[in-house]
């Protein structure tokens, strides 16, 4: 064990997560800049503002783009990392995609301006992580690899210590 401490990092999720639990995911792009200034001068680790339901709710719902969402976000916050929120083998859809569909939106995401990825699978498949988080390695940006935490019988402390060596092997930064 090492002496070396480490700094705290604070990870906000207000324009993904809050509006995501709150609105299904409906602020505009238009309703975000205007705070976003202001959340960039806070000095986050790191502000989680794409992925999840986000990108199918920009065109689905709202007519927005949401590579020009990140893009304008990344713009008006130089001194905050972007984070996103990626599904693992599923991206940001709802079924898994080939590896190399995953290893090019990855690339596309860090060009756009996504410096962190909170890689996770909802059913804790370690499989499902791998391809994304050698990808963001690749990128040279983040890769935060996540475990969908709950509790059951057969969810011990050993299981999960053992599926966070797994996600840890694997290259998950953090």
């Amino acid at each position: 064990m090492t002496d070396t401490k480490k700094p705290l990092g604070i990870t906000d999720v207000i324009l993904r997560d809050a509006h995501q639990s709150l609105l299904a995911t409906r602020m505009r792009l238009d309703d975000m800049l205007p705070i976003a200034e202001k959340l960039d001068k806070v000095g986050f680790w790191s502000l989680e503002s794409w992925g999840g339901a986000t990108f199918d709710s920009c065109i689905r719902y709202l007519g927005e783009d949401p590579w020009e969402r990140i893009r304008e976000l990344k713009k008006v916050m130089p001194n905050t990392p972007q984070q996103m929120l990626l599904r693992g083998q599923n991206l940001l859809g709802y079924r898994h995609y080939a590896d190399d569909v995953v290893e090019r939106f990855v690339e596309r995401a860090a060009e756009n301006g996504i410096d962190v990825f909170r890689i996770f699978d909802a059913m804790n498949d370690p499989r499902n992580l791998a391809t994304a988080i050698k990808a963001v390695r690749k990128t040279g940006k983040h890769a935060q690899g996540t475990i969908a935490y709950t509790t059951s019988p057969v969810h011990t402390i050993e299981m999960w210590v053992e599926l966070a060596k797994e996600v840890a092997d694997m290259g998950a930064d953090s």
